[in-house]
């Protein structure tokens, strides 16, 4: 059983990532009949003052070797930097060779990855630094779709709200489905999101680089109600049909296919957040013809059904 956890703090880490990890493993709930963990927050030295940006100091009771015998090592999130204290790193890769599990929230993947614990490893970031952390992190197996993923003896969150799911579920991994529900409750959020639900990231259409399929990008989007076959659509590019699909590929980076259910779902999406209308409705105004095929292609690209992703993000009506 998870009994201790360290969490290791660097000059301008994010004060809500670290707050997270406070109240999740850091609070007395055992009245609750929650355990009580050996809670310890490290710097590189004991007692030197750390950086949160705002103005704001803090100074860790504990110097790294608070993590020699931690059963669980946090990194909150924190600025990305060329370089990581050594010290720092070597920390983190004794606790991963002595079997401790890891856990980053946020950009703090970054300095797992700088410590080579990620290579080989499936993990996740903030979708924003998708493509500066594969660039830095080549060999690790990113996916920066999801809200986490739990590895084993690593996890891994993306940002923010994502953390708290990360923790919750370690929690309930490590102490059981009470003692997760128990903090939860208190924290006031809910007490089970899957690792595997997308992040809601921004979808912007996408735009062909090229200037000779606008047209027929531009009367797909305004007539998504409608059935669209290649052929129909090679003929009014004035294509045949193999020559118009490779074009399409090469310019899109997709199949019309492909292209059309995307715009489909994003469409879905808008009308979801700003309108009232019925999840039949909204099918058949985007073209999927019933709302089985909505919910179908809404989930796969999404990672949660049209009901689920309104709740979240359409405005309360009074």
């Amino acid at each position: 059983m998870m009994q201790s956890v360290a969490v290791v703090l660097m000059d301008d880490f994010a004060p809500f990532e670290f707050g997270v990890v406070c109240e999740v493993f850091g609070e007395d709930r055992s009245e609750d009949g929650v355990p009580l963990l050996d809670f310890r927050v490290c710097g590189e030295q004991a007692g030197k003052q750390l950086s949160l940006g705002h103005g704001l100091k803090v100074t860790p009771e504990f110097g790294l070797e608070a993590t020699e015998d931690a059963d669980l090592v946090v990194v909150p999130a924190c600025d990305v930097r060329d370089e990581y204290p050594v010290a720092v790193l070597e920390a983190l890769r004794a606790a991963s060779a002595r079997g401790a599990t890891l856990l980053s929230v946020c950009t703090g993947a970054f300095v797992l990855g700088a410590a080579g614990l990620l290579d080989g490893r499936r993990c996740t970031n903030h979708w924003r630094r998708s493509a500066e952390f594969r660039k830095r992190f080549p060999r690790a197996r990113l996916d920066p779709d999801v809200l986490f993923v739990d590895d084993g003896d690593i996890i891994t969150s993306a940002g923010t709200a994502a953390g708290i799911d990360a923790c919750l579920h370690l929690v309930r991994r490590e102490l059981g489905s009470a003692a997760a529900t128990v903090i939860a409750r208190r924290m006031v959020v809910p007490p089970q999101r899957e690792g595997g639900q997308r992040q809601f990231v921004e979808m912007p259409i996408p735009e062909c680089t090229g200037d000779s399929l606008q047209p027929v990008l531009a009367w797909m989007l305004d007539t998504l109600d409608r059935e669209h076959p290649v052929a129909d659509l090679a003929r009014r590019a004035q294509m045949s049909g193999r020559t118009f699909a490779r074009k399409f590929v090469a310019e899109t980076g997709t199949t019309p296919h492909r292209w059309l259910s995307t715009q489909r779902v994003l469409h879905a999406r808008s009308l979801l957040e700003e309108t009232t209308l019925g999840i039949d409705e909204i099918a058949r105004r985007c073209g999927f013809g019933s709302g089985a095929l909505l919910r179908h292609h809404f989930h796969k690209v999404v990672g949660v059904s049209p009901q689920d992703y309104r709740r979240t993000f359409a405005p309360q009506r009074v």
